[in-house]
């Protein structure tokens, strides 16, 4: 009978711990935020412009990416959903969209200017009956539910 109960608690145990999400606890000029790479729809890949291919974004699954700029430029970054504490997505959620903020930041401190650089916020919105996400509200990709 003991070894079924310590058998029961260290798979909860391992079960709990291969599901939980990373949850990171940034600070922004306006305070205190947490962020995650996990919502309930698949967001990473890469963003464009309707019928362009640059600039874009890239948003890979490990909380790294690319932001490219209008000029083309282009910036590493690392980023993240805004969250509560515990890991659940913060978003406004409208008849068939839903709001979220992105918040990234260069990931390359080479510099004086990239150090002091601190979390930029982004608008990302979902649009589910079009299938569609948005960075920006201009860059976009499909995703499939």
């Amino acid at each position: 009978m003991k070894f079924e109960n310590y058998f029961l608690i260290i798979l909860t145990l391992f079960v709990t711990t291969t599901q939980a999400q990373k949850i990171e606890k940034i600070t922004s000029k306006d305070g205190i935020h947490y962020i995650t790479t996990t919502i309930d729809y698949p967001i990473t890949g890469t963003y464009l412009s309707e019928g362009e291919t640059e600039p874009f974004v890239q948003l890979n699954p490990d909380g790294t990416g690319i932001f490219q700029l209008d000029d083309l430029s282009k910036t590493t970054m690392v980023w993240g959903m805004e969250c509560f504490e515990d890991g659940t997505p913060k978003y406004q959620k409208g008849f068939n969209y839903a709001v979220y903020s992105l918040w990234y930041k260069n990931k390359e401190v080479n510099s004086e200017i990239n150090a002091k650089e601190e979390w930029t916020y982004a608008h990302f919105s979902i649009l589910f009956q079009k299938k569609k996400m948005f960075i920006l509200g201009e860059r976009s990709k499909d995703y499939i539910e």
